[in-house]
């Protein structure tokens, strides 16, 4: 914000509304609703709280809960270049599975009864999350993320890829499920991760109608830091300004050049 043209009345809604919104608003939004002349105004002031929504001293996830971790393609598909050919990003994902608070008997009888007409949730719900670009599948990123946002010792379930065959050895439980392309198994063993996902790419497409792969990293912070708060929204809207009066943002030059590399919560 320092020496910033933008009236500070501007940044201080354009922080609320972005962090409290349960779907967030894409920078044309913000433009209409605060009266902005420039679309690039808006787009750089909105990736700058983006750099502020990564915590440098976040915490693993995992201690106390399970954690589910996938991958996923984000991004249009490619049409006409050949089999196998794509220029989508890999995504992988971490997410708690925390249980809900209740008698026995209902956890039991599922999310599919109901109770006095109304139907009953989940016996678990997600907890905290971490998202991250990831450059391929193969263990060392995977492995990497892992070490990076999971604490040691933690149950880890995933699928039945390679590629995660040695998070055993790095100290963590590791409960594999080969998927074999059943949607059933996938339901029931990894259910959360593949919820997030499933949002995740609904709320890309749209509230933001696509975003570029070099901007990919700082919609996933964005997402990860109002899911993660998503209880506490008014608290969202106090840590975003917190850590961006600590923290640099990305220029006008920087930003636009590719120069400018999002914070990830691999460091």
């Amino acid at each position: 914000m320092q020496k910033t043209r933008t009236p500070l009345s501007v940044w201080f809604w354009t922080a609320f509304l972005v962090t409290t919104q349960t779907p967030g608003m894409s920078a044309l939004q913000i433009q209409r609703q605060l009266g902005v002349s420039r679309y690039e105004t808006v787009f750089q002031m909105l990736h700058k709280l983006r750099a502020a929504m990564v915590r440098p001293d976040h915490d693993a996830i995992g201690a106390e809960h399970p954690v589910e971790i996938d991958e996923t393609y984000v991004g249009d598909r490619t049409r006409g270049e050949g089999r196998g050919i794509h220029h989508q990003s890999i995504v992988v994902g971490a997410v708690e599975v925390r249980g809900r608070r209740a008698s026995e008997d209902r956890v039991a009888r599922g999310r599919e009864d109901h109770e006095g007409g109304r139907p009953l949730k989940r016996p678990t719900y997600a907890g905290r999350m971490r998202l991250q670009v990831a450059a391929d599948r193969k263990a060392k990123s995977l492995e990497g993320f892992i070490a990076a946002n999971v604490t040691p010792g933690a149950l880890i379930r995933t699928d039945g890829w390679q590629g995660d065959d040695g998070i055993g050895e790095l100290g963590y439980r590791h409960h594999p499920v080969v998927m074999a392309g059943d949607p059933e198994r996938a339901e029931a063993h990894l259910p959360m991760v593949h919820l997030v996902f499933s949002n995740l790419k609904s709320w890309l497409r749209g509230t933001h109608h696509g975003v570029s792969q070099d901007h990919l990293q700082a919609y996933l912070n964005e997402y990860v830091f109002r899911f993660n708060r998503r209880f506490y929204p008014f608290s969202a809207f106090n840590s975003v300004l917190g850590i961006a009066v600590k923290h640099e943002g990305p220029t006008y030059e920087t930003l636009y050049s590719g120069a400018w590399r999002h914070p990830n919560l691999a460091g």
